[in-house]
């Protein structure tokens, strides 16, 4: 089942298109019925204006939050965000238990996630996998991509750690590839079975 606000041009034959907006309570609890984990991709993906982030990255996010756990869902996939702890500075290395810093509004939201997983996780005994992406692309962009590149194929791999793995109840992982320039220390993901096959550096 995939969902998101507007049409879809092209899905797999496999797949079921069910159109939502996750800021509406319904929707986030008909498209969370009948699934065994969440994936949740919806959202303000970028520095915006605070009523869009707050419409979709915190009411959305908790209303998919809450329909998945009344509607029997066990495990949610959270992508968070490097701009969660955004300003640390890029010549310290940092790991998943650093204090978020957050360097934007939509830095925020992501540590709104973050905190709403945790609770979750405590709570209601959700499994909860939270990867703080870098800048995903084909190739990286700029040499601060350079730190901060996620390969497509290294997230398939760490989204189906975070689908897959039987051993998870709450984690924060870097969602960055084997960069040589990396600003994070990624041994949490390591620990559950990441191998990144890609590294910035050949660009």
């Amino acid at each position: 089942k995939v969902s998101d606000l507007r049409p879809l041009k092209k899905i797999n034959k496999e797949e079921k298109f069910v159109r939502a907006d996750i800021s509406k309570f319904s929707d986030a609890l008909r498209i969370t019925k009948g699934v065994d984990a969440v994936v949740h991709l919806g959202g303000y993906s970028v520095e915006g204006p605070w009523d869009g982030i707050l419409s979709a990255n915190i009411i959305g996010c908790y209303n998919v939050f809450e329909a998945a756990h009344r509607n029997g869902v066990k495990r949610i996939l959270f992508p968070s965000s490097n701009h969660a702890t955004g300003f640390y500075r890029r010549d310290e290395i940092i790991d998943h238990r650093v204090y978020p810093k957050p360097d934007g509004r939509y830095g925020v939201s992501k540590v709104f996630g973050e905190a709403l997983c945790s609770l979750y996780a405590d709570k209601y005994d959700m499994q909860m996998f939270c990867i703080r992406l870098g800048n995903v692309n084909p190739v990286p962009i700029d040499k601060r991509r350079l730190s901060i590149w996620l390969s497509p194929r290294d997230l398939a791999q760490l989204v189906t750690i975070g689908i897959e793995h039987p051993d998870i109840r709450f984690e924060i992982v870097y969602g960055v590839s084997r960069n040589k320039r990396s600003l994070y220390d990624n041994a949490n993901a390591h620990r559950l079975g990441y191998q990144p096959q890609d590294d910035a550096e050949s660009y």
